[in-house]
């Protein structure tokens, strides 16, 4: 059996999550991170660190990026300038950054996805389908938690999980997100979405459709960054060779 190995650029490579991948990698006989991108250099990774991606001569297949908003405007020229696929993971982009992701697609492969765990992506399509046979009669609400150092709220998985309700709803569903303004009681075609922040939450989303005298609930709950980083590390191998293009985790389901 021949293995094809997928070598990986981890941009971000000591932050949090970057270690988490490292990890992960280094278990994984088909793929190897090769560099990686931070702006500090201060541990003993087994691969070569550059604090900035410009220097960075290493060829890969795939850039993972988990690094800050402050670094995608350079990741993206590196990415064209050198036709390298990348797996983009860094949340609270500006509206002019996701812009820049679209074009920078028209080059090279992006995947890019609010959420990296398969079983966000399952939840997802679970819940186009209970749109279409509950929204009629029943309310729907969204609450998403997160730890105490989530600086963005509400969560870009809370908002995916909305977009794909509001999809199958023909984006007839309008979104609120703070009720203490407006003495009024809530529209039929309202989604709320509420935040919470405190401890060490990992990422816990749950969809509740409240019907009369009946609730149904889906809920996803992640126990550690882990299901994160494996899912960034499924698409990286997924996007090998791939074509330009946007990519997100839906395609690496079907």
């Amino acid at each position: 059996m021949v293995l094809v190995m997928t070598r990986i650029i981890m941009h971000g490579c000591n932050g949090a999550m970057g270690q988490v991948i490292s990890d992960i990698v280094r278990k994984d006989e088909n793929a190897e991170i090769v560099a990686g991108i931070d702006i500090v250099d201060n541990r003993d990774n087994g691969y070569p660190v550059f604090t900035d991606i410009d220097t960075c001569n290493v060829e890969a297949d795939v850039i993972i990026d988990f690094c800050s908003p402050k670094a995608t405007n350079k990741l993206l020229a590196y990415c064209k300038r050198t036709k390298t696929p990348v797996v983009v993971c860094t949340t609270g982009l500006s509206e002019e950054q996701i812009e820049a992701i679209k074009e920078t697609s028209n080059e090279v492969a992006v995947f890019k996805s609010a959420n990296m765990s398969l079983g966000i992506t399952i939840l997802s399509k679970l819940l186009k389908e209970a749109a279409h046979v509950l929204a009629d009669d029943f309310d729907i609400e969204i609450v998403e938690r997160h730890h105490n150092q989530k600086v963005d709220a509400p969560s870009g998985t809370a908002l995916m999980l909305a977009d794909s309700i509001n999809e199958a709803l023909n984006n007839e569903y309008n979104y609120v997100y703070d009720r203490s303004q407006v003495r009024e009681k809530r529209k039929k075609k309202d989604i709320g979405i509420s935040a919470v922040r405190g401890g060490t939450i990992v990422g816990d989303h749950e969809v509740i459709f409240a019907g009369t005298d009946e609730v149904i609930e889906f809920k996803h709950t992640a126990y550690s960054k882990a299901v994160f980083a494996k899912g960034a590390v499924s698409a990286a191998k997924f996007l090998k060779g791939k074509d330009a293009g946007m990519y997100d985790m839906s395609d690496v389901v079907e």
